[in-house]
């Protein structure tokens, strides 16, 4: 995976968007301007999602390209190095973070993105 084909994917979300709200290198998806990835295009090995905290650490656990995510809450978000990380699991892992930050919003929000 590359971080262009990353970003793709993301972008294919429904409702999705990036900016750069914190410096011109670090690039950010929201859906409903909630984030749900981001990945630093100084060092586009590492792309960080959210994930389910017990789920995080499982992952953690279980695969060595998934670490806490680096100047983000370690409960919750994951760093994956896109470069080992199969494929499958990084858009299953993208689709993970897109829906837990779905998951927080008003039910109103939630309907329109059919959760």
């Amino acid at each position: 995976m590359n971080v262009e084909d990353a970003r793709l994917y993301c972008l294919s979300k429904s409702g999705a968007t990036e900016d750069f709200p914190f410096d011109e290198s670090v690039l950010v998806f929201r859906v409903e301007n909630k984030i749900f990835a981001l990945v630093d295009l100084n060092n586009t090995k590492w792309f960080c999602v959210k994930c389910d905290a017990d789920r995080a650490i499982a992952l953690r656990d279980s695969y060595w390209q998934i670490t806490p995510a680096w100047h983000m809450n370690k409960k919750y978000w994951n760093q994956l190095d896109i470069e080992h990380l199969p494929d499958t699991l990084f858009y299953e892992l993208v689709d993970h973070s897109y829906c837990e930050v779905l998951k927080k919003l008003p039910k109103y929000i939630r309907c329109k993105y059919g959760l």
